[in-house]
């Protein structure tokens, strides 16, 4: 981060983590991004190792290799290895990598270098069916966890005031840019992918991409109106950037998945022992990150552990700030009736939560080719890309599960109705 941005943002260096470097081999993550969105990424990948590299040759041993962005999406993988949990099931964990955006996390996860990391449940859609790559979603990381924090320099006060700005989106193919494109639309703008220098009318809403460090020094800088985001960039955003939030993600789609525990589908087939310990620990801790939230916000913090590179207080508050009284005059909190918390940990992957994201995925603007999503249906990728088995053994063991705020309670836990209120 140049001094510039710290000063813009008014936060430590290492506290936004705020650089974003060149890849070693002369690939910015900029360019990066582009190729990923593109497919050009794993085209290259393809015709590197001849297909995409074995995940059984990458990993030969059992170790527990995770890959993870600085973000509370993350919580359950690092409190499995914090908690010593994977060690709890006779299994070698090697300290968690911090990777700062999502094209670098999915490239290593491609090559092999991960056997577990968290990823935007888009992705593995776009992954499985247009790039044909084995990724199998084995649990939810958490629910909930995000928000739309707009500038002081913006004085929109809800979704139709947008018209005109500049919002970041930490990957073309989120949670989050399902959920801000919803949201517009219904507000009556338009999402537009616009270049520098283009006009941008009254009623579009330009989107770019940026990896979540980089938002709130951006947004700080007055280079973006907006941003839409995993915590706890927001809540950082709050305490360093003058951001507000606009409205919690999970005040629109109640308790909407956002990222997922992904592994490769080779090692799954090929290690189902060895699969159900690695879904164990991580079912372990999220219940227990569900339980414990101030406690696991200091783990995480750089007070703590290190794994998220922000005080303390700031991961506190993306977890557990979620008041009436800050939000609800604002309109941040529409519905508090639905008694879903900030962030909640609800591990059980919902079919129908998937087969939304897959309708809902044909109708966002994204950078790239979305040709493959005009064959998908939704049921069908809901069966294919989830593997339910692990997961639900694993929540069988551990029935505190069922007391997370964004567990369905009527009637069958593993079963719920979606609710989408703009």
């Amino acid at each position: 981060m140049t001094h510039d941005h710290e000063l813009a943002c008014g936060c430590d260096k290492d506290e936004v983590a705020c650089c974003s470097h060149d890849d070693a081999h002369g690939i910015t993550r900029r360019q990066s991004l582009d190729m990923l969105a593109s497919g050009g990424l794993f085209a290259a990948f393809s015709s590197m190792f001849g297909g995409f590299p074995s995940a059984l040759h990458a990993a030969a041993d059992d170790v527990v290799r995770i890959g993870y962005l600085p973000i509370t999406d993350a919580t359950a993988l690092l409190v499995a290895h914090a908690k010593g949990y994977f060690k709890d099931e006779g299994l070698e964990s090697e300290p968690p990598t911090l990777i700062r955006g999502w094209s670098p996390l999915v490239e290593g996860f491609a090559a092999g270098k991960f056997n577990l990391v968290h990823l935007l449940k888009p992705i593995p859609v776009w992954m499985r069916y247009n790039n044909k790559f084995p990724v199998k979603i084995m649990a939810w990381a958490h629910t909930n966890g995000s928000g739309l924090v707009v500038g002081a320099h913006n004085t929109a006060q809800t979704f139709a005031d947008l018209g005109g700005s500049q919002i970041a989106v930490p990957f073309w193919y989120s949670m989050h840019n399902i959920v801000l494109q919803m949201a517009l639309r219904n507000a009556g703008l338009t999402p537009v992918i616009k270049g520098a220098g283009e006009t941008i009318g009254a009623k579009e809403v330009n989107l770019q991409v940026l990896p979540p460090p980089e938002m709130p020094p951006a947004l700080a800088a007055r280079k973006i109106d907006a941003y839409i985001v995993a915590e706890p960039f927001n809540a950082l955003g709050e305490i360093k950037a003058g951001a507000r939030m606009l409205r919690f993600t999970g005040d629109i789609w109640r308790n909407h998945p956002c990222c997922v525990v992904c592994m490769n589908e080779e090692l799954t087939t090929a290690k189902p022992e060895w699969t159900q310990k690695v879904i164990n620990a991580v079912v372990k801790a999220a219940v227990y990150a569900s339980k414990n939230k101030v406690e696991v916000a200091k783990l995480l913090s750089k007070d703590g552990e290190g794994y998220l590179p922000v005080p303390a207080a700031v991961v506190e508050r993306a977890m557990t700030k979620y008041d009436l009284e800050t939000y609800g005059k604002t309109g941040a909190i529409k519905h508090a009736d639905w008694g879903n918390g900030r962030i909640d940990f609800n591990p059980w992957p919902y079919p129908t939560a998937t087969e939304l994201i897959t309708s809902a995925m044909s109708k966002t603007l994204v950078g790239g080719d979305t040709t493959f999503l005009g064959g998908l249906d939704p049921k069908t990728v809901a069966t294919d890309l989830v593997d339910y088995r692990f997961v639900k053994a694993a929540l069988e063991a551990q029935p505190d599960w069922k007391n997370d705020p964004s567990v369905s309670k009527d009637g069958d836990p593993f079963k719920r109705v979606e609710v989408v209120e703009l």
